[in-house]
């Protein structure tokens, strides 16, 4: 598939990376000059593009950007990207580092106040694995317990796409339903970032409670900063399980 990726940070890098393992086209682009868009590409071993043509001739538009970018991004940018161009988003929202979105504080779903913004369907997923997680934890689709991804959208055929590209990355994909339940893998809910299996995620998804997740993320961050010291990836997994009295994996 031929895939345009808008950010190259932690998320957007690795996605980019392994995609073009994978076998896909990809070229990325970021808010960055072009010296530094071009090494990045070079490391990445996919192709810089211009903001311009990061939409033209693709089949996927995967946009990994802070949540606070996305009404930042060019307004007429999907102007004339065809309907049957999949976009994905991948956002969460931190109002530590977003500011505050009077909509999404208000309790409106982050994806779908990300979709309004972009004035097109979007399909949520690669959001709810840590950046380490998703980099180096992928394995074989027959390898025992792969660690599993949500995706969510309004789209059965483009949440099937999307899946195919879970796939490619070494994970399982658990569809968690339309665009307006993708809250269930936002931050603060069993499903984000506690490197789940398929079944354990779908039993995550199914325990979240909406109500509660902006106080958990909230507390999640105030709790891991005031640490004397950075936790590991080990550590700030099983923090995150521990968040959550029902955890799947102490069942």
């Amino acid at each position: 598939m031929n895939i345009g990726i808008i950010g190259t940070g932690a998320i957007g890098g690795t996605i980019a990376k392994k995609m073009a393992a994978a076998g896909h086209n990809v070229k990325i682009s970021n808010s960055g000059d072009d010296d530094k868009l071009n090494a990045r590409a070079e490391e990445l071993g996919v192709a810089a593009s211009t903001m311009e043509n990061i939409v033209k001739d693709v089949d996927v538009i995967i946009l990994s950007v802070p949540t606070i970018a996305i009404p930042a991004l060019p307004k007429d940018l999907l102007a004339n990207v065809s309907e049957n161009v999949i976009v994905v988003d991948t956002s969460n929202y931190y109002p530590f580092r977003d500011s505050d979105i009077d909509e999404i504080k208000s309790g409106k779903v982050e994806s779908v106040w990300v979709s309004g913004q972009l004035g097109r369907p979007v399909i949520k997923a690669f959001n709810n694995l840590l950046a380490e997680t998703l980099a180096n934890g992928g394995k074989d689709p027959v390898a025992e317990d792969r660690i599993a991804m949500a995706v969510a959208g309004d789209s059965k055929e483009g949440k099937k796409i999307i899946t195919g590209l879970i796939n490619d990355a070494g994970f399982d994909a658990v569809d968690s339903g339309d665009l307006s339940e993708s809250w269930r893998h936002q931050p603060g809910t069993p499903a984000y970032c506690t490197e789940l299996t398929a079944e354990e995620l779908k039993q995550a998804l199914s325990d979240g409670v909406k109500e509660e997740a902006s106080f958990l993320r909230d507390k999640a961050i105030a709790e891991l900063s005031s640490l004397p010291s950075y936790p590991s990836h080990p550590e700030i997994v099983e923090y995150n399980r521990g968040l959550f009295q029902k955890n799947p994996k102490s069942v």
